[in-house]
């Protein structure tokens, strides 16, 4: 019975935005940053379909249509980049050089950390494109012998306590530019991040949308070349 109701895409649909709504709720009641809804939502989930007995693969059919929406309300980020666009293009040199910059930087940090601590190749593979939005994050981590399910979690984990803390971090930081902000969102948070950047406003919300594909491409290029220079020396 419950198997069949976790098929059905319309039920799926009404229970993940009941599971959110909820969690949102929540969130703006108690205010509290570790209450995030993203976050919140997740958890429940899981706990739901586990207590239920209903498999990742059951879900994940039902929710065909939400994973669908991925994608549009990617391209819609578009809409923004264009009413922005003469702001992008004056800093257009800036903003390329400091994606790559942190894409470089946040691989070779998470690699030397892991090494540190005794990963395996695998592991370090999978955790190269946490800085990635999910599914270029999973085709990187798969085509370098990583594990997919590693990456998916991680990517999640970055994006919320990037979403969550990144604002306060800046603030401390001194650091007030809109271009900086959306950019050091986008780049460390990606979809999160940049959801987290619409809400302080249109020009970091274009900024840290752009900064997801941005860093997308910057990373596929990078992870391959590093990986070349460390077995190199």
């Amino acid at each position: 019975m419950m198997n069949s109701l976790f098929n059905n895409e319309p039920f799926v649909l009404a229970f993940v935005l009941g599971v959110y709504l909820a969690s949102l709720y929540l969130y703006r009641k108690t205010k509290l940053s570790f209450l995030h809804p993203v976050l919140i939502s997740i958890g429940v989930i899981i706990l739901i379909l586990e207590s239920l007995n209903i498999s990742y693969t059951t879900f994940k059919q039902g929710s065909r249509l939400i994973d669908f929406m991925l994608g549009p309300s990617v391209v819609s980020l578009g809409v923004l980049l264009f009413e922005h666009y003469e702001h992008i293009r004056k800093n257009a040199l800036a903003i390329i050089t400091a994606v790559f910059v942190g894409s470089f930087i946040g691989i070779v940090s998470v690699m030397a950390i892991a090494m540190a601590l005794g990963a395996d190749s695998s592991v370090i593979a999978s955790l190269q494109p946490k800085s990635v939005t999910t599914p270029i994050a999973i085709d990187l981590a798969a085509k370098n012998g990583g594990n997919v399910s590693i990456t998916a979690i991680v990517v999640v984990v970055v994006g919320v306590f990037g979403g969550i803390t990144g604002p306060f971090i800046l603030d401390k930081l001194g650091i007030s530019s809109k271009l900086a902000r959306g950019l050091a969102l986008g780049s460390a948070a990606h979809g999160l991040g940049t959801a987290r950047a619409m809400e302080l406003g249109a020009i970091e919300g274009a900024i840290s949308g752009l900064a997801i594909g941005l860093m997308g491409f910057a990373t596929a290029i990078l992870i391959p070349l590093i990986n070349l220079l460390f077995l190199l020396f």
